[in-house]
Formats: structure tokens, C-alpha cells, sequence
């Protein structure tokens, strides 16, 4: 059976406890070798991909988004459910709450954004985030009564520092609803390879300024760890809702 559906873990996420008669396989790719671990998981082939390694190691601006989407791509992936530990610059938007991100704002600098090595390809980004893949996720929300926005503009940083108190007012002001550091290129170069992709974002904690305290790594790990089992039940449900066989725009515009 064919690998249809993949998700992407952040932080918090490294074993998402999902798949039965779990393997590992190692795929080769132009830009490296990335590390699929592959199982079943509601009658359905999946693949999982630690975004930062099991260990947490690579930080958000080291992580090889080129390799990792174009290993997905040649398993046969048409579908991904990305996880993102993000802070809110909403107030509501709260922890815990559960975000399906719909727009981005892109404050990164030094990644390497595309697969594109040719004039002429310009990649639409009216709709960044599959609409199918993200009505799935407020079904599946719904169905599991758990607090969720079907809307968000998520505000991609280098990393990776945490924001200042003044970038983070830049943010809302212009728009920004959330703020993380790794949505950035994972979703465009999604659309160039022509799978769809949606992002499941966890609130952890405010931005800073906003917040009372002062931000740290270990908090966000916390967080994720006490949401870790709404996470767990959102991608299951998710995975019986969404049809392997359907067509969707994000795959009929994949460039390479």
C-alpha cells in the first residue's frame, strides 16, 4: 500500500504514538538523508518525520526542510499533517487552544527556501494551507470537543532566539496572530512538490511582552507534553477523516 499521508512533528513531538508495526527507513534525497519512520495507523500507511530529531538537536534555522519534503514526495506523500509548538500574540488564541493555520508571514533569513532553479515558476500563494486538510482538522476538532480557531496568520522568525517584546507588537500590528520559528519553507516547498499541507498549531504560552514570564525552551517542551494527548487524539481522528484518494489543487500545482 502506498505511503499517502505523512505528518511532520515539532517540538514536543518526536514519537507521536500513532503507528503499529512502526519500522524506520532511511531515504536518499539531493539535499541528504532523512530518517522516515513508517507504520499503520487507522487502516492507513503513514509516514512520520521528526522535524528537530528524536534528540531535539537541530535547532529551527539548521533544519533541512529541502531534504525532508522532497523524501516524502518520493514515498508517495500527497498529504501533510504538520505539528508547530507556537505563542500567541492573540489573546484569543489561548494555550492549549489548537490553531489551523490559514496565512503566513515569512521573518526568516538565511534558509534555503526553494526547489526552484529556474525563471519563470512562481509559485501561487493565495492559499498556502490546504482548505481540505484544514476542514478535515475542524472535524475531527469538533468531533473531540476540543477548543480550536479555523483561522490564524502564523508569524514564521529565524530562530533561534525568542522575540523581542518590540517584534512581537511589529507582529500584531501587521497581522499576526501566532508566532514560531519552523513553518517556513516546510509549507511552500509543500506546494512546490505538490502536496498538500496543513498545520496543526498548539498555543504553549503568550509571545513575549505579552507573556508574565520569561519564555524558555523548557516551558514549551512542558506545554506540549501536558497537551501532547489532545494532539494525539486530533491526528487519529484526522487520519480516519481525510480520503486518500481525493484530487486538490495543491497537488495539481506541484512544480518539480
Amino acid at each position: 500500500m502506498a505511503v499517502n499521508i505523512a505528518v511532520i512533528g515539532g517540538t514536543g513531538v518526536y514519537d507521536p504514538g500513532l503507528l503499529s508495526n512502526a519500522r524506520s527507513e532511511k531515504i536518499t534525497t539531493p539535499f541528504g538523508e532523512v530518517t522516515i519512520c513508517l507504520g499503520k495507523s487507522q487502516d492507513k500507511e503513514v509516514a512520520f518525520v521528526s522535524r528537530h530529531g528524536e534528540e531535539h538537536n537541530v535547532p529551527p534555522h539548521l533544519v533541512n526542510y529541502r531534504a525532508n519534503i522532497w523524501a516524502l514526495k518520493k514515498i508517495g506523500v500527497r498529504n501533510i499533517l504538520a505539528t508547530a509548538a507556537v505563542g500567541s500574540l492573540n489573546p484569543a488564541m489561548k494555550p492549549g487552544d489548537f490553531v489551523f493555520v490559514d496565512q503566513f508571514l515569512d521573518f526568516t533569513k538565511t534558509r534555503a527556501h526553494t526547489f526552484i532553479e529556474q525563471g519563470g515558476l512562481h509559485p501561487d500563494m493565495t492559499a498556502p494551507y490546504c482548505a481540505a486538510l484544514r476542514h478535515f482538522l475542524s472535524e475531527a476538532a469538533n468531533r473531540l470537543n476540543l477548543r480550536f480557531h479555523l483561522k490564524g496568520t502564523y508569524v514564521c522568525t529565524e530562530g533561534p532566539r525568542f522575540e523581542t517584546p518590540a517584534e512581537i507588537r511589529l507582529f500584531q500590528k501587521i497581522g499576526g496572530d501566532l508566532v514560531g520559528m519552523t513553518g517556513i519553507p516546510e509549507v511552500t516547498l509543500a506546494r512546490e512538490a505538490g502536496i498538500c499541507y496543513a498545520c496543526s498549531a498548539v498555543v504553549t504560552n503568550f509571545a513575549a511582552g505579552i507573556s508574565t514570564t520569561v519564555l524558555s525552551h523548557q516551558e514549551v517542551v512542558a506545554a506540549m507534553e501536558k497537551y501532547q494527548d489532545n494532539l494525539r487524539r486530533l491526528l487519529s481522528q484526522v487520519l480516519i477523516l481525510i480520503d486518500e484518494n481525493r484530487t486538490c489543487f495543491c497537488q495539481a500545482s506541484a512544480f518539480v
